[in-house]
Order: structure tokens, then C-alpha cells, then sequence
């Protein structure tokens, strides 16, 4: 319809000369009994053989997964792509044909360098070798290629997924796992990586199944979530989980931030420049990465800075899951899960004990924090945007348990990276509590540990490993002593020694 506006539309003379005919495309059903009609021609063509679990998964997924092209061009396309890619793997030389080729190949080397210094008898010796060893590779070959054309390579849905995954960038392992299998195992994933906030995981959970079951409307996004509560306590780290469990990469991760939006005008870069402006043929922010990354988490950061005019666009996609940019094209956002952050906790908790703080660890009363929380966003956000929300989750301030699991999990990514010098970092629980009781600060989240770990941890043990200090070492401990920490570094002998001791 596009290409017909464009080129013949705009032109009377020539429109009024054709009879436009509307065809709609085929449902699945009727794609996977086109596909079966040009089976055939396809296995003849690429000398595969389909399997129908092949054909009809190529239906399936494409229909599920390429969403800017229509059926059944793209399952076609899908499936062509398929037989060309086994038909490659399975013309590959085995590797005993291999083999055979890089030796006939060495043998013709050191023939010819027999042959410059002069030496014949041994040219001739080598020559009557390669003779035979190629007379023995087109025997195994002619065999193989018989083999290949009495039993075709098969062509099956793991094949057809692949290709798939290539296209849209979503991992093969994630199109092959059972969804309701992922779906139910959300809150386990996501708790590996979040801590302490169980419940709103949960809610979080809730929200996906319910869509992804059909209990929500069609075209909607996956869904729509507002994250509240103080800062560093895990709201942008439940984005980056969700998008690699649900999409298998953090990279399907688009983050905005907000502050960037604050004026009436920057709407024109969520979907584009309109005609004649700068920058209209290079698409809008928001709609060309969704364009071109349909499967992904929306994040947009500090909801609550963004001008009114912004807003009016998200009602649009929480509703109808699309977003026509300023090209005239229509982007789906019914494959996105749409995540926005607000501080508006974090600022209430800084002023003071009224929401449930009253010292450095310890809620005296959450429900009451998160009452008062919920009470400014209805304030600050207009009630037509709050009802297309699917969650308000409102997070926990961290307690003393959480922020020690927090220190260990980031203790796990420093040793992962202290792997290649071979050593490998273990905290003292002096350390850790020491560490707590000074530089963890409740208005800051987690942020202030990750900090401090920097500073402590990271800093020093950079220092030591340039110096060459552990040169012999495979084990650091840290430790404090009269308020200060150090490291106490274990030698392999005295570690070795230590074992024996045991």
C-alpha cells in the first residue's frame, strides 16, 4: 500500500487506469498449506527434505516473531533461508575427507620443494603418494556425494528457529524453551539478580503471565510498569534482568532519560522530525529502535521530568501497542515490556521519619512508606495515564541482609574478573561489617556500596597486582584492624600447607 500512495496514487492520470484489488494475507492455517504446496520445488531446489514440524514452525515464528512483513512472503522467506543453510552445513567436507585434502595439499608442497634443490627420486616417491592418497579422495567423495543424494540432509525446526534468530536477534535457546516453562519461572531469575524485592517481583510476574496468556488486550504491550521507591535499590536492575531472561540479552534493553525531555518540542525525537525539518528521514528515537528491535524492555528513566505533551504519546502505545512515527510508518509495541522509573520515594524518604524511616536499617512501617509514595504519584501523574499502567511497584528500602548479599554478588563479578591474573578475592565478615556501618548510606541504595567497594576493594588491588606484589599469590582476604582494612595475601605453598595441616 505504501509503494501504490507513493508511485501511483499521487498521479491521477495513471491511478484511474488500474483497478486496485485489496488482498489481505492468508491466516496461518492457509500459509502452512502454501508452504506444503512449494515444498517440493524448495527440496528440489536446495536437494534438502523438509520435515512438516519444519514448515509449520517456520509459520509459527514468523508470524510470532518478524512483525514488518506479512504471511506468506515471510515465511517463504523463512523457510528458503532454512534449506539454503542446512544444504551449506551438510556440502561441507567431512572431516575425514578433510583431513585427506590437507595431506594430499602438504604432499604437493614438499614435492615441489624436492623438485627446486634437484632431488627426483624423492619428487617421483612423493609424486606416486599423491597419486594414490588422490585417487583414494575422489573414491570417498564420489561416495559421499552419492550418500548425500540417495539421503538427503533433513531440515528441521531447530534449523528453521536459527534462522529466525538471526533475523530478529533473539537467541535460538529462547524460541526452542517452553514459554509457560520461562513464564513460570520469572520470580526465581529475577531474584538471583534483585534482592530484596521480592514482592514486587511478584507483582511484576503477576502482570507478564496475565498478558502473555491472552487476559489482556491483543495488540497491548507485554507490560506497563512504574517502579517507585528510593534510588539503588534495584529498579534499573529489574529492567536489565527482565530483558535477559524474557529477551536473552541485556541488549534488548532501550533506556530514555527523561530529563532529556522536559521541553514541549522534544517530542519531535521520540517519533521523528516532521517533512522539511532537519532529521526527518532518519526516523524518531523511540519508534526506529523499536522499529528495528521490536522484542525489547523500555526503559524510561525519571518518568515524572518529562513535559505533558510526551505523555500523551505513551497513552497511545499502553493502549493501542502502536505508534505511527512522523514517515507515516506504524511501529508495534505490542513485543515490549515498557518499564518507567520514578524518585519520587527517594525524595520523600529524605525528608525525614513521616514515611517509616527512622535510622539506618529498619522500616517501621512500609505500608505507610508506600501509602504516602502512592498518594504524591496521584498527585503528580494525570489519572488517565495511572489507569494504563498494569503495576504501580513501589520497592523496599534495603535492610542490613540485603545489602550483604548485594556486597557478594559483586564480589562475584570482581573475582570473575581477577580470573586471568589467578587469583581470587574473599571479604572477612569484620570487613563487610565494617564496611556497612561506614559507607552504606540508606538516600544513596546500594549505588554507595558499589562505591565503596570500588574504593576499597577494586582501587587497592589494582595497585598491588601493577606493583607485582601478588605475583605468587592465589588467594586475597580482606580484613579490618583498628578500623582500618587490609589485605592479608595467602601463598600457594602456604595455602598448599594449610590443606595438609587440615
Amino acid at each position: 500500500l505504501d509503494e501504490y500512495r507513493k508511485y501511483i496514487e499521487k498521479d491521477g492520470a495513471l491511478e484511474r487506469r488500474f483497478q486496485p484489488v485489496i488482498v489481505e494475507q492468508p491466516t496461518v492455517e492457509d500459509t502452512i498449506r502454501i508452504l506444503y504446496g512449494l515444498k517440493k520445488k524448495f527440496e528440489e531446489f536446495h536437494n534438502v527434505e523438509y520435515t512438516p514440524e519444519a514448515i509449520e514452525k517456520a509459520v509459527i515464528l514468523s508470524e510470532r516473531y518478524i512483525t514488518e512483513r506479512n504471511l506468506p512472503d515471510k515465511a517463504i522467506d523463512v523457510l528458503d533461508e532454512a534449506g539454503s543453510l542446512v544444504k551449506l552445513r551438510a556440502y561441507q567436507l567431512p572431516p575425514e575427507l578433510k583431513e585427506l585434502e590437507d595431506k594430499i595439499k602438504e604432499i604437493e608442497e614438499k614435492k615441489e620443494e624436492a623438485a627446486a634443490e634437484q632431488d627426483y627420486e624423492k619428487a617421483a616417491r612423493l609424486r606416486d603418494e599423491e597419486l594414490k592418497l588422490r585417487a583414494k579422495f575422489e573414491g570417498l567423495k564420489a561416495k559421499w556425494k552419492q550418500e548425500l543424494a540417495v539421503n538427503r540432509p533433513k531440515v528441521r525446526e531447530e534449523d528453521v528457529a536459527d534462522v529466525v534468530s538471526r533475523w530478529t536477534g533473539i537467541p535460538v535457546k529462547r524460541l526452542h524453551e517452553s514459554d509457560m516453562e520461562k513464564l513460570l519461572n520469572i520470580e526465581v531469575e529475577l531474584q538471583k539478580r534483585v534482592i530484596g524485592q521480592d514482592e514486587a517481583i511478584r507483582a511484576i510476574a503477576r502482570a507478564i503471565r496475565r498478558s502473555r496468556v491472552g487476559l489482556k488486550g491483543k495488540h497491548r504491550p507485554i507490560g506497563v510498569f512504574l517502579f517507585l521507591g528510593p534510588t539503588g535499590v534495584g529498579k534499573t536492575e529489574t529492567a536489565k534482568a527482565l530483558a535477559e531472561y524474557l529477551f536473552g540479552s541485556e541488549d534488548a534493553l532501550i533506556r530514555f532519560d527523561m530529563s532529556e525531555y522536559m521541553e514541549k518540542h522534544t517530542v519531535s525525537r521520540l517519533v521523528g522530525a516532521p517533512p522539511g525539518y532537519v532529521g526527518y528521514e532518519e526516523g524518531g528515537q523511540l519508534t526506529e529502535r523499536v522499529r528495528r528491535k521490536p522484542y525489547s524492555v523500555l526503559l524510561f528513566d525519571e518518568i515524572e521530568k518529562a513535559h505533558p505533551d510526551v505523555f500523551n504519546i505513551f497513552l497511545q502505545i499502553f493502549d493501542d501497542g502502536r505508534l505511527t512515527d512522523a514517515m507515516g510508518r506504524t511501529v508495534d509495541f505490542s513485543n515490549t515490556i515498557i518499564i518507567m522509573t520514578s524518585n519520587l520515594g527517594a525524595r520523600l524518604i529524605a525528608h525525614g521519619s513521616q514515611i517509616g524511616f527512622e535510622k539506618k536499617f529498619g522500616v517501621v512501617d512500609y505500608e505507610q512508606m508506600k501509602k504516602n509514595v502512592l498518594e504524591q504519584v496521584k498527585r503528580t501523574f494525570n489519572p488517565e495515564f495511572l489507569n494504563r499502567i498494569d503495576e504501580l511497584v513501589v520497592y523496599r528500602p534495603l535492610e542490613k541482609e540485603h545489602v550483604v548479599k548485594i556486597i557478594e554478588l559483586q564480589l562475584e563479578h570482581v573475582n570473575k574478573s581477577l580470573q586471568e591474573w589467578g587469583i581470587k578475592v574473599k571479604l572477612h565478615r569484620s570487613f563487610i561489617d565494617w564496611l556497612i556501618d561506614k559507607e552504606y548510606k540508606p538516600e544513596y541504595g546500594a549505588r554507595s556500596i558499589k562505591r565503596a567497594l570500588q574504593h576499597h576493594v577494586e582501587d587497592v588491588l589494582a595497585e598491588e597486582l601493577l606493583r607485582g606484589a601478588l605475583r605468587d599469590v592465589e588467594e586475597v582476604e580482606i580484613k579490618v584492624k583498628n578500623e582500618k582494612p587490609y589485605l592479608k595475601p595467602i601463598k600457594k605453598k602456604e595455602k598448599l600447607e594449610a590443606i595438609f595441616n587440615q
